[in-house]
């Protein structure tokens, strides 16, 4: 029964001629729909609880549940409730579970016209182009972050039309806002929820033309199918929110940035008063085996992804937002909460019937236990076109989320491994393929970069770091005033930001991220050097702890810059975003992962790169280190430095080795147009009493030019002879002579061959026999 109903369109589908009502309400005896004029009487809470007195129309049922009524008129800007009677008696209203429109704080539906919401430009609006999930760079953003701050400099503080705004500058001149997310080259915003969340109240402040005071993250979901009002600027306008949010999509798609919205489809804020219980009471919750609400979210409820209404309802939320709204991915909050079966299906629906670039990932975590035995955690993403986050890789790179516990950007050692993992694109964990994971630090949830790392170095009173309770100081006093108290970059000198340790250590960490295979997502301000002044849960803790300010660019511009150039690096080059595992085996080889150094390269024109190697090192000591450099003729160009990074070369080396400074980056690329300069000339003479020279050769190691097998030339002295090329400043090569492939060698040791510096021009000689050794120009000089 309940399997036929879930291709019908539910909800209030507009006509100018007539509106159509649908709702399934399986155990209702009567259901009526309620018409309103007006949005009702609010009292000072910001709620309507009266909804008395409305025009009703009864409704019709069929045999799966579903009640049905059509109104032939124009409704538009018409306001609406289902009136619910229950077998116990009970009269309830309830909001359309599928409203489009609502009145502020969502206490009634309304119906609209869409098309009526549409901006200027609308219809021709186009998704950025992505080839691929690796092509992105994701950036996490909370909509009133971004644009509250005084220092913003916007019109629209706090909405989304603040994401309309061009052309702002600072002070300094620098880019803020919308013109800032363009030039810092990120290819998607990460919304956190836009839906219609229950814990702000849209109302506040708006009669008085005052800014809201109230703050959420919005994890409280309320109306799913409906933009948040207290980001409009007109809440008790139902058409303004969507037409302002449409507004916004259209902007950062004009700038090429594509916006993916965080989804919550795990549970609701309430579940009485929430969205499905009154019209289907029981179903639309899992229960543990007492019968109870189940607790897999943490907050009181779960939804009941594996059953079909449930599962519909999600698929057909999901398909509006991309389709009404051009919503390019999804994030899904708490999804192993979400069954497989339904995350399969939305991503293979949604790819093929409403486009084929959507992007989807999310959380593969519950927040508590759960009787869903079909969870969405990690691996079961595998070969299945969505991706989870990688916390393997966060806990390597950082350590804990909110306490002093260190990883590999923070100090500790022996993360190396776990780190390279995560480099690969975790394709030897629990990845299929590097489109599996997204790759990140720190998110909304916990320390922000900044914050983790004054702790884990022990600087939280110097920073004058705070302890927030509920988004509130513990003595009741003012956080703005607490804020600018506090000292959160004691220690970085405005002069020379990149020299302070906290900052090297944030750059280690997120340049990690951006160098690796997978999909890289940043916290807003993480360019910026963010601080939410210790708070490790700052869902209500307002603006004075969560807005960026924007002008900590003009301070820490050479932070943004560094940012701005590995983000134009990993796009201009595809090595870094390669797709398949058989790709990232082929073409990705790990140099070194030992003594808090990690140096991999990237080879033979990776994903058909136009670098033919890259070489990535890694540094997470203290103190410069000395990594050696795979062998090859041609000059290295290095693009990527403590102080610098982007796609233009920065120095050059014709060395074989490289000195990568303490707590930095170093990427570098052979330059096949270029050869290596300064090469030392090597001559080895071989002499053998049987005078068989036939298959022996010189296995020579550490040149810095190329390694390998190099074939003796028998002269007409007796004795056979090899020459080779060393980088210049080499300090020492090793070598075997062997014959063939192994079948026979000299010695039992390797030997090494010092190269003296200065020296263009070096020869040795050897002999075979039990007391086989170098002699340079002479003289007895083996090393062993």
């Amino acid at each position: 029964m309940i399997k036929s109903c879930t291709s019908l369109k539910l909800g209030a589908i507009y006509r100018r001629e007539g509106t159509a009502f649908l709702v399934w309400a399986p155990d209702a005896v009567h259901v009526s729909l309620a018409l309103y004029e007006g949005a009702g009487e609010y009292d000072p809470q910001g709620f309507v609880t009266d909804h008395e007195g409305g025009t009703l129309y009864g409704m019709d049922r069929n045999d799966e549940g579903v009640w049905s009524t059509k109104v032939n008129r124009d409704l538009h800007g018409t306001y609406y409730m289902f009136k619910i009677e229950s077998t116990d008696g009970a009269v309830r209203y309830a909001v359309d579970p599928y409203a489009t429109a609502v009145s502020a704080n969502g206490s009634r539906g309304a119906v609209i016209d869409l098309a009526k919401s549409n901006p200027p430009g609308w219809e021709l609006d186009v998704r950025p182009e992505l080839l691929k999930p690796t092509d992105s760079v994701l950036y996490e953003l909370h909509v009133r972050d971004f644009s509250i701050h005084a220092d913003s400099g916007m019109k629209y503080r706090g909405k989304y039309k603040a994401f309309t705004e061009g052309g702002l500058r600072d002070m300094g001149g620098n880019a803020v806002g919308l013109d800032h997310l363009e030039e810092l080259g990120v290819t998607h915003v990460h919304l956190l929820p836009i839906f219609d969340f229950r814990t702000v109240n849209e109302l506040d402040g708006y009669a008085t033309g005052h800014l809201s005071r109230e703050y959420n993250w919005g994890y409280d979901p309320q109306n799913y199918n409906v933009p948040e009002g207290s980001y409009a600027t007109d809440p008790t306008d139902p058409a303004s929110r969507i037409r302002e949010l449409k507004e916004m999509v259209l902007a950062l798609h004009s700038r090429g940035i594509r916006v993916v919205m965080d989804v919550v489809y795990n549970h609701t804020y309430t579940v009485d008063d929430g969205p499905f219980e009154r019209l289907a009471p029981g179903y639309f919750y899992r229960k543990d085996v007492s019968g109870a609400l189940s607790n897999g979210s943490g907050v009181g409820n779960e939804l009941a992804t594996e059953k079909p209404m449930v599962r519909k309802y999600i698929k057909d939320s999901l398909r509006y937002w991309a389709e009404e709204f051009h919503i390019d991915g999804f994030r899904f909050d708490l999804m192993a909460l979400i069954d497989t079966t339904t995350m399969r299906e939305i991503v293979s629906e949604l790819r093929h019937e409403v486009d084929n670039s959507l992007l989807f990932y999310g959380e593969p975590w519950t927040g508590g236990m759960s009787p869903l035995t079909e969870q969405t955690v990690k691996g079961s993403q595998r070969d299945q076109g969505f991706a989870v986050f990688n916390d393997h890789f966060r806990h390597a790179i950082k350590g804990d989320n909110d306490g002093r516990g260190r990883g590999f950007a923070t100090g500790e050692p022996w993360y190396e491994g776990a780190v390279v993992e995560g480099m690969m694109g975790s394709i030897h964990d629990f990845a299929l393929h590097p489109s599996e994971t997204v790759n990140y630090v720190t998110v909304h949830d916990n320390l922000n970069l900044w914050d983790k790392i004054l702790i884990a170095e022990g600087m939280e009173q110097q920073a004058g770091l705070l302890h927030l309770m509920d988004g509130k100081l513990p003595d009741g006093g003012d956080i703005w005033q607490a804020t600018a108290a506090s000292n959160p970059y004691a220690g970085v000198s405005d002069e020379d930001v990149m020299r302070a340790v906290p900052v090297r250590r944030s750059l280690l960490a997120n340049g990690i991220v951006l160098l690796s295979q997978g999909i890289p997502l940043l916290h807003a301000g993480d360019e910026l050097l963010r601080t939410k002044f210790g708070d490790h849960n700052s869902y209500r803790s307002g603006d004075a702890i969560n807005a960026i300010r924007w002008s900590n660019k003009q301070r820490f511009r050479p932070v943004f810059d560094y940012y701005k150039g590995l983000i134009a690096l990993r796009k201009a080059h595809p090595a870094f975003r390669m797709t398949t595992r058989e790709e990232i085996e082929e073409h990705m080889e790990v140099l070194r992962s030992s003594d808090r150094i990690i140096a991999y390269r990237l080879m033979n024109n990776a994903a058909g790169d136009s670098w033919s190697q890259i070489v990535v090192v890694v540094n997470g000591n203290e103190h410069e280190m000395s990594v050696d450099l795979p062998p090859t003729l041609y000059r290295w160009n290095i693009v990527v430095n403590e102080q610098h990074a982007g796609t233009e070369t920065i120095e050059t080396s014709d060395q074989g080795a490289v000195t990568v400074p303490g707590l930095s980056l170093m990427v570098l690329y052979e330059d096949r147009t270029e050869m290596k300069k300064g090469l030392v000339t090597v001559e080895v003479e071989y002499e053998r009493r049987d005078q068989a020279y036939d298959g022996w050769n010189l296995w020579v190691w550490g040149t810095g030019v190329q390694d390998g097998s190099v074939l003796f030339t028998q002269g007409s002295s007796g004795k056979a002879r090899v020459v080779f090329h060393v980088a210049s400043g080499t300090k020492r090569v090793g070598c075997i002579v062997r014959l063939n492939d192994w079948e026979d060698r000299e010695g039992e040791n390797d030997w090494f061959i010092d190269i003296p510096p200065d020296e263009v021009e070096v020869r040795f000689s050897l002999r075979s026999g039990k007391d086989e050794g170098f002699n340079k120009k002479g003289q007895r000089d083996m090393a062993s």
